[in-house]
């Protein structure tokens, strides 16, 4: 299949392309760095270079496409995220709709079925609005749930108070990792009939589970996941350097999270099976980097 990745080499990405790529696909991998080009072509894929915000080079991107992998890389540079998404998401039907591709595979998120008080998921809400109104198409959603990664914001956090302070984490919510995205976004690239929506997750944990197993593996057998206040949250991220919108976003989706509304679609529609890393796999990749 000549199958068209919109998600560069990042996390998930570089796993999906490889994965691909082995499995004998002429994969097509798009990038908004030059500096990919070379990266790209040692795993023998076929580089593009250009912008997403581009709809004409998407549709040149889609051309002769059996299959396309559409993810939005967050951008937190633009003035408001949310509109970035719902931008790029319109350039893409427009190139999906003019190059008549008809496998489509959209990363989503977990929350995207919710149209208010998700933070910046929100824009994978509108991703998800846009891309469902293609004709002619068959579409899967993937919605993946917490990323493992995000927890390496709390390394400094912990190097200088000893603990974890959230917003959320008092009952157990799903985390999953990028190569377990990696590996259901291969098959459902591969597999033309499929559900229409996917969860997908690795693992469940509380907070205070998290923070047990992150701490043995960095020599803290004590270490505390603490909740604290929105406002709290919201002030550390800023004296962090955060920019203010931006606080107040993770603070909104932080907030949903601990309320469950983020997590009751995924408790309705939960995966067969869990993904392959376990949160202490991925204790290991944190406790290098908390090393450093």
């Amino acid at each position: 299949m000549k199958i068209t990745l919109t998600s560069s080499l990042g996390n998930i990405g570089k796993t999906l392309a490889e994965n691909l790529i082995k499995n004998g696909h002429e994969v097509t991998i798009i990038s908004h760095s030059l500096e990919r080009k070379a990266e790209i072509e040692n795993i023998n894929g076929k580089p593009l270079i250009g912008s997403l915000q581009d709809t004409e080079f998407l549709v040149s991107a889609f051309s002769g496409a059996d299959a396309v992998f559409l993810m939005n890389p967050p951008d937190y540079s633009q003035p408001d995220i949310r509109e970035y998404y719902r931008q790029i998401s319109t350039n893409f039907a427009k190139a999906i709709e003019k190059t008549r591709v008809y496998r489509v595979v959209l990363l989503s998120s977990f929350g995207a079925h919710l149209n208010y008080g998700t933070g910046s998921i929100l824009g994978s809400h509108f991703s998800e609005e846009i891309i469902k109104q293609v004709p002619k198409i068959n579409l899967t959603i993937l919605r993946p749930t917490y990323f493992y990664y995000n927890l390496n914001n709390y390394v400094d956090m912990i190097r200088y108070t000893g603990q974890i302070l959230a917003n959320y984490g008092s009952t157990k919510f799903p985390l999953v990792s990028p190569k377990d995205i990696a590996e259901i976004a291969t098959q459902e690239l591969e597999n033309n009939k499929s559900e229409f929506f996917k969860y997908i997750a690795s693992s469940e944990h509380t907070g205070q589970e998290i923070a047990t197993t992150l701490g043995k593996a960095i020599g803290i057998s004590d270490l505390k996941w603490t909740i604290v206040s929105d406002e709290d949250v919201k002030k550390g991220m800023q004296q962090s350097g955060i920019p203010a919108n931006i606080a107040s976003l993770f603070t909104e989706m932080y907030h949903s999270l601990e309320n469950g509304r983020l997590t009751e679609n995924y408790n309705n529609n939960k995966p067969s099976k869990m993904g392959r890393e376990s949160l202490s796999d991925f204790a290991n990749e944190f406790a290098t980097l908390y090393n450093k």
